[in-house]
């Protein structure tokens, strides 16, 4: 007896293969799509005895979709230029959140909403750990990340200071030159601190370190908050003294600031002595200070471990936050819920949610996105094999068709 039903399911299993074919067709220019590859498998077999042999005689029924698998191989990395795009090169998804649901994803093009807050398009929240004063610990609940463009880093006051300069060694005694420095207070105020330099004698210097008196509510000269002297070696090197001037302090500022306490270093990081005397005019090669006032940001940047460096307009730089990824054991288990975004499930496992670059996790490439892994070739191949495959089923059922015809004009007696 003819079976309809073994070229039936060929054809249901080639109609759901292209289903998903077109699929991933359609989402050619998806950021982060993955592809997925359709499997078959045969049905039950029908036993209709034993031949000679005493080997089995059986007739399959059929074959049925087994599995929609998707392929998590990585899409091209596109750079946007938007600070806001983040793509993952490796494993891992981003964390997403929304109404208390957690979910993740691979598509970076995120936006902020009008709290700050960093999004998906279809406005879940980027989850993350985010920074307390430029601190960041992995260890914290996953929050949302606020990335505000009006967010605010409080001042600095200055702390340490240094003048890398000069001082002709060929100067009369009595000669005198001045620098000046530009430190911060509690509050962000600036004030213009002033070297001067008088010598003395030779390979000898008097220094004093002075501020204007209205900065701490005076009037008149300004007020020295530090003196003492310098000795230089016969070859121009600073002889005394050896160690950092500490105890300079500017008390009562007129602003209401907490008092600066400063440390005036005489070498730089490396050990180099930023003060020498030699026989060449007085001048300053540089100054520095590491006090800042208060500032905006104005510009962010998502680094390779999904830190977020905010740039403010006080020239500062601080971290804002760092984008968590999750991985799963099996990521093929997980459930596509639309919009680019996945559920874990039994079968993928719990996820293990950690930074990236650690832990198998892969890393993360700013202002950049994933393009879809879908091989437009492969795919159009696999069409047409499994389009042949639709038509030889249907020829299947046009023969049984035919031969059902004839027998029923058999019994007819035509």
């Amino acid at each position: 007896m003819l079976n309809f039903s073994i070229p039936l399911s060929g054809l249901t299993a080639a109609s759901e293969a292209l289903s998903v074919i077109s699929d991933n067709l359609a989402n050619l220019n998806t950021v982060g799509f993955k592809e997925s590859t359709a499997s078959f498998n045969d049905l039950f077999y029908q036993a209709l005895g034993t031949n000679g042999a005493n080997d089995p005689i059986q007739v399959g029924e059929g074959v049925a979709l087994d599995s929609v698998t998707p392929k998590f191989t990585g899409g091209d990395i596109q750079a946007t230029g938007i600070s806001t795009d983040a793509a993952i090169t490796g494993n891992g998804f981003f964390v997403t959140g929304k109404n208390g649901v957690q979910q993740y994803t691979r598509a970076g093009n995120f936006t902020r909403n009008s709290q700050g807050e960093l999004t998906t398009q279809d406005g879940q929240l980027v989850m993350g750990y985010p920074a307390v004063n430029g601190v960041i610990s992995a260890s914290q609940t996953l929050a949302p990340l606020v990335v505000n463009q009006g967010q605010l880093i409080p001042a600095a006051p200055t702390t340490a200071i240094q003048a890398q300069l000069n001082l002709d060694a060929s100067s009369a005694v009595g000669t005198s030159f001045s620098t000046p420095l530009t430190v911060f207070d509690s509050l962000g105020t600036s004030h213009v601190l002033t070297y001067q330099f008088t010598k003395t004698a030779s390979n000898v210097w008097n220094y004093q370190l002075s501020i204007p008196a209205a900065d701490t509510g005076g009037t008149g000269a300004p007020t020295v908050i530090k003196a003492g002297n310098l000795t230089f070696n016969t070859d121009g090197t600073l002889a005394t003294p050896t160690a950092p001037v500490t105890g300079i302090a500017v008390t009562g500022l007129a602003d209401g600031a907490a008092d600066l306490n400063m440390t005036w270093n005489l070498q730089d990081s490396n050990g180099n002595a930023l003060l020498t005397q030699s026989a060449a005019p007085s001048a300053t090669a540089g100054t520095f200070q590491n006090g800042y006032g208060s500032g905006t940001l104005t510009d962010f940047t998502i680094t390779s471990d999904g830190t977020i460096e905010g740039s403010f307009s006080n020239d500062q730089t601080l971290a804002l936050g760092q984008i968590a990824l999750g991985n799963f054991a099996n990521p093929q288990g997980l459930l596509r819920t639309g919009a680019n975004s996945y559920q874990s499930t039994l079968s993928s496992g719990a996820p293990v949610i950690g930074v990236a670059g650690t832990g198998g996790i892969g890393t993360i490439t700013g202002d950049s996105l994933e393009q879809s892994n879908v091989d437009i070739a492969s795919e159009f191949a696999n069409m047409i094999i499994t389009q042949r495959g639709y038509q030889a089923n249907a020829r299947v059922v046009t023969a049984f068709d035919t031969l059902t015809q004839t027998t029923i004009n058999i019994t007819q007696g035509t």
